[in-house]
């Protein structure tokens, strides 16, 4: 530094420290706290206005893990500023333990990162409403278990009181209160003096001080204490806060807890370890076996709503009745039910279908759905669970007025879910390849991550972040992102390729106070932000081309047994399988599927629109078998009834050609409750509407089929039933979203601008009286007119007060290119394009003293 260099001045508040960063800083504090730029601040004073709200505040202390929270928290019981060293010896204390003084740099660099620490390293300043909710007071105690301050203890102290005090401890007496709070504070300091007040304390008063050094520091005493009481108060050792209540002041507090202000500090983040190893080529085929029965369990779901399934609760979602009904369908548990009906939901395959009397059913989405391959169908459904914030596990819960939460009904949407599900991910991928986590320490660094994030509930459940790592990792397991509890490699694609992350434990660790590091490069810090739309597609294909090859093959086959049944060794291809499902009914499922032929399983094919000798092609065509006599009967036996009786609307009619079979369902006394009589040889009129005359003739024995208003036969097919178009549910952010790069480079640009337009200096002017900050400059039309008209033939920058149409006032920092028919054009700094500005919008006008 040359002699006539001076060094920069330390900043005197928040936004002159934001003031002295450089644009990659400000880049750093904006996507850190998102929130800061929505909208855009005007100007730095602005931005660190915003950044001490207390709701800005609150949100970033919620993202600090458990160090920096503590860093934060002893800042908070320092001197205002503290220096360096007096951060250290609060957290390290006064054996200045070694693994507590190389993580405070890093932790301290995050604080200043997130604008919650300002100042250089001889003058630390925490954030005013951070030192708020952070300092220990009556009404919300500090984590650090610290009281308050001798000075704040005494204020409403006696000064009679306090010479008393001031006496007892050994101290000369003092002429006035300032100086004597000042004398005891000092003599508590002192580590040496302060041994020797307690070396003479009596051993039961040294046992009060034990019981209150951690917190909480305050007690109880009675209007006349016993002695080893009387001992402390009278030396200050307990000062009265309220009639019967004394506190520790904070000075004592830190001398026997030898200086740390917290218990156990934890600088260095729980490790993940493994509870369990496995060959990776197991834990991947176990993973793709998962992954099979996800996409096998989502269509029998969408298979069994085909025609419309269960209807819609008036305040939204399913029943109760409803889910026990799928869960039994699916053969599942209710919660493992609720969470592939959700899953469904989330990915666009399920939707209700708007009608009148609304029903639940699958949408067109998931005919596209199933044309593709069956990677692709899978990495749809777990791109669709990493971004949803619906959470199953939530179902059968209560909400905050005592509302029951239903499968597919409000309520359910919880923002953290998908930076949970996300990080649990990224911890089971640093761990070696088939390493299955052990689940308490996955939750321990997790709550060591985001320690003010979902507190403990009066009833002592977990937090929810915890409950949602446990669902987690369930949902993993059931979706086939993991296998035997290790993250499968087309679950560790779905994170993106190991190129686009590096190790997070990979960091450089920070050499001295002053060094900073991004937060997400701190040693321990949570990983990077989860893919943007785009990365999350490319890491779907690249997990769906690594499973592909891991599902097995669709069959083309069956085998046909003689017991009317027929076994599927596989997967089937789907239109075998889809027409095999109208044609039999399954029996039972597993690594064979068993299918069997009913009279009711045939008639519905025919119903479908196929004939006799359809169905015997078709099973000739996908037989290893040659087809059973039984099974052929069967089928001709059905068709040879099929369509004999014909159904239509009168309310509802029956034909026949044959009026001996009329003559035999009249005489029937199951066809009462149809109240059926002849109109002519062939016809039988019912008061019944046309789909319960077809179910009461087919549960009497008969084969009859629906026919049109033009006499055709009516083709039903299970697939019939679709709602609209449908969008996916959106994700409910956990708030405003994390800027990208361009939105950050403009951002910083209309920053710099408003701050330039605010705080440059103006040429002296006699006519000109001096602004008050913030104040629009005021000039007449004709002084604003010349001044814009010199302006532009010397290409100099202005500064001028603007009101807009809607009347909001702003400064700004232009250069004149043109001046006519009223208007200026400009180079706006402020906006960083060209605008156009009516003369007569302009306040006033005033030269800047500078570039």
């Amino acid at each position: 530094m040359s002699s006539d260099e001076k060094p920069a001045a330390a900043p005197r508040s928040l936004a002159e420290a934001l003031r002295g960063r450089d644009d990659t800083s400000l880049a750093a504090l904006l996507r850190s706290r998102p929130d800061l730029i929505t909208p855009v601040p005007s100007d730095l004073t602005q931005l660190a206005t915003r950044a001490g709200t207390r709701a800005s505040v609150v949100r970033a202390l919620e993202r600090l893990d458990r160090f920096a929270l503590q860093t934060a928290e002893a800042l908070a019981v320092a001197g205002d500023p503290a220096t360096y060293g007096e951060l250290l010896g609060l957290v390290a204390g006064d054996a200045r333990d070694p693994q507590v003084t190389a993580a405070l740099p890093s932790a301290l660099a995050a604080l200043r990162e997130q604008a919650l620490v300002w100042g250089a390293d001889d003058r630390l300043r925490l954030v005013r409403t951070a030192r708020e909710l952070l300092a220990p007071s009556a009404q919300h105690p500090s984590p650090t278990g610290l009281g308050p301050s001798v000075q704040e203890a005494t204020a409403g102290m006696s000064p009679g009181r306090i010479q008393e005090i001031v006496a007892t401890a050994g101290l000369p007496s003092t002429h006035d209160s300032v100086s004597a709070v000042g004398a005891l504070t000092s003599l508590f300091t002192d580590r040496k003096r302060m041994a020797g007040l307690l070396a003479g304390a009596p051993a039961e008063s040294l046992e009060v001080l034990e019981r209150l050094v951690w917190g909480p520091p305050y007690g109880q005493v009675t209007h006349d204490p016993a002695v080893r009481l009387r001992w402390l108060l009278d030396r200050g050792l307990l000062l009265p806060t309220a009639p019967g209540t004394v506190v520790l002041p904070r000075e004592v507090a830190l001398h026997l807890r030898a200086g740390r202000a917290h218990r156990a500090p934890e600088p260095v983040p729980p490790a993940v370890g493994a509870a369990a190893s496995h060959r990776p080529q197991v834990v991947d085929a176990t993973a793709a076996g998962q992954a099979y029965t996800a996409l096998a369990t989502v269509e029998e779901l969408l298979k069994d709503w085909d025609e419309g399934g269960p209807a819609v609760l008036r305040a939204g979602g399913l029943s109760i009745r409803d889910l026990k009904r799928t869960a039994v369908a699916l053969d599942l548990p209710e919660p493992v039910a609720a969470f592939w009906v959700e899953l469904a939901y989330a990915a666009g395959l399920l939707a209700s279908d708007g009608e009148a009397d609304e029903r639940y059913a699958a949408t067109p989405a998931y005919d596209e759905w199933l044309e593709r391959p069956p990677a692709e169908r899978w990495a749809r459904l777990a791109e669709a669970w990493l971004a949803a914030t619906r959470t199953s596990g939530l179902v059968g819960g209560r909400d905050a007025k005592e509302r029951a939460l239903s499968t597919l009904g409000p309520g359910l949407d919880r923002s953290a879910a998908p930076e949970v599900r996300h990080r649990v991910l990224v911890l089971l991928a640093g761990l070696p390849e088939g390493a299955a986590p052990d689940t308490d320490a996955v939750l321990a660094r997790l709550s060591w991550e985001r320690p003010l994030r979902g507190p403990q509930t009066a009833q002592g459940e977990d937090d929810l972040r915890t409950r949602l790592a446990r669902w987690t990792l369930t949902e993993a397991e059931l979706l086939g992102v993991t296998g035997r509890g290790a993250l499968s490699a087309h679950g560790r694609a779905l994170l993106g390729t190991p190129a686009d992350r590096a190790p997070e434990d990979a960091s450089p660790t920070p050499q001295g106070p002053g060094d900073k590091l991004p937060v997400h490069h701190r040693a321990g810090a949570a990983a990077p932000e989860p893919l943007s739309t785009t990365g999350r597609a490319l890491a779907a294909a690249t997990a769906a081309r690594l499973l592909a090859p891991l599902l097995p093959e669709p069959l083309d086959h069956v085998l046909l047994q003689a017991d009317l049944t027929a076994v599927a060794p596989g997967p089937l291809q789907r239109p075998l399988a889809a027409v095999l499902g109208v044609l039999a009914d399954v029996e039972s499922k597993g690594g064979a599927t068993v299918y069997r032929f009913t009279p009711a399983s045939v008639r519905r094919a025919l119903d479908a629109g196929r004939t006799a000798s359809d169905l015997h092609a078709f099973l000739a065509a996908h037989a290893r078998t040659p087809v059973p006599q039984p099974l052929a009967y069967l089928i001709d036996d059905v068709a040879r009834r099929h369509g004999r009786l014909r159904v239509g609307a009168a309310s509802a009619y029956v034909r026949c050609d044959d009026d001996t079979l009329l003559n035999e369902i009249l005489a029937d006394k199951r066809a009462t409750a149809l109240r059926l009589r002849r109109l002519a040889p062939t016809v039988l009129a019912a008061q019944a509407d046309p789909a319960t005359l077809l179910e009461g003739l087919r549960a009497m024995g008969f084969a009859p089929a629906a026919e049109s208003a033009e006499g055709d036969v009516l083709i039903t097919r299970a697939d019939a039933h679709r709602t609209p178009p449908r969008t996916p549910p959106e994700p409910v952010p956990d708030g405003p979203p994390v800027p990208d790069t361009t939105l950050l480079s403009a951002a910083i640009r209309a920053i710099r601008a408003g701050d330039l337009a605010s705080t440059a200096p103006l040429k002296p002017a006699d006519t000109t009286a001096p602004l008050a900050p913030g104040e629009l400059p005021r000039t007449s039309p004709a002084e604003t007119l010349a001044t814009v008209q010199a302006a532009v033939l010397t290409g100099e920058a202005l500064w001028i007060g603007y009101v807009n149409a809607e009347g909001a006032a702003s400064q700004r920092v232009i250069a004149p290119v043109r001046v006519e028919g009223g208007f200026v054009t400009a180079y706006d700094h402020t906006a960083d394009e060209v605008r156009t500005y009516p003369l007569h919008r302009i306040t006033g006008v005033a030269e800047l003293a500078g570039d």
